[in-house]
């Protein structure tokens, strides 16, 4: 049986443009070239119900910004270009020049589905990226830099808390796509098979401390109250984000 996402077509938008699978790599993104210092990019992945929640995590306000621009903004301060994979038909907002959106048309596969989408665009452009969900709004620029500089040498570095790991706050080679695409041809779907084909380092959440010393970087949310925890944590009201409750 031929392994899902080989040759199939996906899109990539950019300021109203366009792109499929066979041509991404001739967009507005230079190609890296073999004497190019070591660059990174990020991805930040849309998909899920949010059942939980009860609407799209996406979209809900956090101060000024919904909470994927608030991620994005953060991630802009260390890494570019910056992939945002959504499902098809996922409504999002106007996130600027510098974000591309990959739209996914295949669902099911979990984090690792929309993981290949964002590696093989970036794949031709930067050595590896961070890869974010869009639900961690306390997310700092100095805890996603401490996760680039901890890769050396590595395919992936990932936070581990006890037997947690945290796949949505990891840095991964680009060149990890075919890995990602085999492991979805084996219904292999889980992030943490892809720790054992590779060289992988896990970083203990205690060492990040230092740079994050509540590790807020790694709270998401799931629930209206985890959001409301959340929004208290940055200093907002309710009422500055235009909400009075979550349905």
């Amino acid at each position: 049986m031929e392994p899902p996402f080989r040759n199939r077509t996906r899109y990539w938008e950019n300021d109203s443009i366009e792109y499929s699978s066979d041509d991404a790599a001739t967009g507005e993104l230079a190609p890296m070239s073999d004497k190019s210092p070591r660059k990174f990019g990020g991805v930040v992945l849309c998909g899920g119900e949010s059942t939980r929640m009860g609407q799209p995590k996406l979209s809900l306000p956090f101060g000024a910004q919904t909470m994927l621009e608030r991620v994005v903004s953060v991630l802009q301060q260390v890494v570019s270009p910056i992939v945002v994979v959504a499902v098809s038909g996922q409504q999002l907002p106007d996130l600027g020049d510098g974000v591309i959106i990959a739209r996914d048309e295949q669902e099911g596969f979990g984090p690792l589905g929309g993981l290949v989408g964002g590696l093989a665009l970036l794949r031709k452009h930067v050595d590896a990226a961070y890869v974010s969900s869009c639900d961690v709004p306390l997310l700092t620029p100095s805890f996603v830099q401490y996760m680039i500089d901890t890769l050396g040498s590595h395919d992936v570095v990932m936070p581990r808390d006890g037997k947690y790991h945290h796949p949505l706050a990891a840095v991964y080679r680009t060149s990890l796509e075919d890995k990602v695409r085999s492991l979805i041809a084996q219904q292999r779907l889980r992030p943490f098979f892809l720790l054992e084909e590779c060289d992988s380092h896990v970083v203990d959440v205690d060492c990040l401390r230092d740079v994050d010393p509540n590790l807020n970087s790694l709270r998401n949310c799931n629930t209206p109250e985890e959001y409301q925890s959340l929004l208290a944590e940055a200093g907002f009201s309710t009422e500055e984000t235009g909400r009075t409750t979550v349905d």
